[in-house]
């Protein structure tokens, strides 16, 4: 009953417009930063190196170098301080959080990047064959 009410109150504050992120993707974040009454954007790019909690309470923690040092950011999901969210490469990894890239140094600490393959659907492989055949018995 308490879970429930909580989840209403909650639900309000959701934000709908988030892409889908993973761990050891590499994304830009746009924050709104307030200075002397302007509001202004702030890009913030580097690897996605965990994710915790869910609903309103979930963050995301994303490291880059600037000037050769590590910078670690952690963002609220939901936050309204964050204007959005792009993913501009998609990471092939295999662990839950990433923390040992904090101890690589230069280009061991690039991640994979995911390859993905788009397969035919049959339909289109079914359309391509009558025509060869015909090409071929011409």
């Amino acid at each position: 009953m308490k879970e429930n009410l909580i989840n209403l109150v909650e639900a309000k504050y959701l934000k709908k417009d988030i892409p889908k992120f993973e761990i050891g993707d590499t994304v830009d974040v746009e924050l709104k930063i307030v200075e002397e009454g302007k509001t202004r954007l702030q890009t913030f790019e580097g690897t996605v190196i965990a994710r915790n909690a869910s609903g309103l309470r979930e963050t995301f923690v994303v490291r880059k170098i600037s000037y050769g040092e590590g910078v670690e950011m952690i963002f609220p999901l939901h936050s309204p301080s964050i204007d959005k969210i792009s993913v501009l490469k998609k990471g092939d990894v295999k662990r839950a959080k990433l923390y040992y890239l904090k101890r690589k140094v230069g280009k061991a600490t690039r991640v994979d990047e995911k390859i993905e393959h788009h397969h035919e659907t049959a339909s289109a492989s079914e359309e391509a064959k009558p025509s060869q055949d015909g090409a071929q018995a011409k």
